[in-house]
């Protein structure tokens, strides 16, 4: 890793804890829209629909719109509770204006940032839509230790796609072999950035099996042993 010159992460499920902020969203939208359904349980079938839809974002299978309406419409048929289109429009705008309201990062986030920033220039990748990821690095208190931030809304194409990660490098003004790419998700991230000549470092806090090749963490201070 002595090469390194340039870190560059995902946000969501990486630095920022999208799970934690995403139900505390997710528990205000309903108490304002007068959904009853217990968040735990919502939540549970919620998550897997949710990560479905965003793979298929990222294939380009569904849009941003089918998107934010198809994850609600499917968790609530599993509860066989269905609203208008209009409603479900209304709940699916409410909660991406409440979910940066909260913005929990993972535990050691910033002890470990601090770390880094004096030896590396740090960058973030990210699927999320534009506007509302710059506001969750605004607000978690992140946004001064990143040199560049790159979003897939922005590039018009989303993690694996090289041209992402060539944005990005480009931003940055640096060269795949000296930069290492830190992300959760072993397709969007890992593959993607190894298939443009980068170093990665797979955050695995879901504990999934992974090859005893890749580079893996599961607490994110335990990156200081690589850098």
């Amino acid at each position: 890793m002595q090469k390194i010159t340039d870190v560059f992460f995902d946000l969501d499920h990486t630095l920022w804890d999208f799970d934690k902020n995403s139900k505390l969203a997710f528990k205000r939208v309903f108490k304002t829209h007068n959904v009853g359904l217990g968040i735990e349980e919502f939540i549970s079938i919620y998550e897997p629909i949710n990560e479905h839809y965003w793979k298929a974002y990222r294939e380009d299978r569904v849009t941003k719109e089918q998107l934010r309406r198809g994850r609600l419409v499917d968790t609530f048929k599993s509860f066989n509770l269905y609203f208008s289109e209009k409603k479900i429009d209304q709940l699916a705008d409410s909660y991406i204006e409440e979910l940066p309201e909260d913005n929990h990062l993972f535990s050691g986030a910033i002890t470990l940032l601090n770390y880094l920033k004096p030896n590396y220039s740090l960058h973030i990748i990210t699927n999320g839509f534009n506007e509302v990821q710059q506001k969750k690095i605004s607000k978690s208190g992140i946004k001064s230790y990143f040199s560049t931030i790159t979003t897939s809304e922005e590039v018009g194409l989303k993690k694996p796609h090289p041209v992402i990660f060539e944005t990005a490098l480009k931003k940055a003004k640096t060269q795949p072999e000296k930069s290492i790419m830190i992300g959760d998700s072993l397709e969007a991230d890992i593959q993607g950035a190894q298939a443009v000549g980068m170093e990665t470092l797979f955050f695995n806090y879901r504990n999934q099996v992974v090859s005893s090749n890749q580079k893996t963490v599961k607490q994110l201070l335990q990156i200081k042993n690589y850098l």
